[in-house]
């Protein structure tokens, strides 16, 4: 079923896959220009993937850490979805409910982050130190 807009009559329907890409892309682009802290982690993420190349590390430890780059930056675009749709909802009132679900999505990309600092540390760490010493 088509949602449809009241004011133009016109239905947000995805007509074809590449429609279904082209609004998916366009969210995250907006995401990135909107959010600091997405921009943040993307450089954390380029940083990261850096070091990646430079240590060689292993496939495994590719895998986890792509896993963590991808899980911050998608709870990075939800935390910011919630974020849009709770403002959206209250915007003329002050909402408890509206507070607690934005510090409860902040927290989330808070959790997904401390995972993403313990896999780099885990990886990155024994071979930093083995430059080292």
């Amino acid at each position: 079923m088509a949602l449809q807009d009241k004011n133009t009559g016109k239905k947000w329907k995805n007509r074809t896959v590449y429609a279904s890409l082209e609004f998916a892309l366009t969210g995250i682009i907006t995401a990135f220009r909107e959010e600091r802290n997405l921009r943040k982690h993307a450089v954390s993420a380029s940083l990261a993937t850096i070091f990646g190349f430079i240590f060689s590390i292993s496939r495994i430890e590719w895998l986890f850490l792509l896993l963590a780059i991808f899980l911050v930056i998608f709870g990075e675009i939800i935390n910011s979805a919630i974020e849009n749709v709770v403002d959206l909802a209250s915007e003329y009132h002050f909402s408890m409910l509206a507070k607690n679900a934005k510090d409860m999505a902040a927290g989330a990309v808070l959790f997904i982050s401390l995972y993403a600092v313990i896999v780099g540390l885990l990886i990155f760490l024994p071979k930093i130190w083995a430059l080292i010493f």
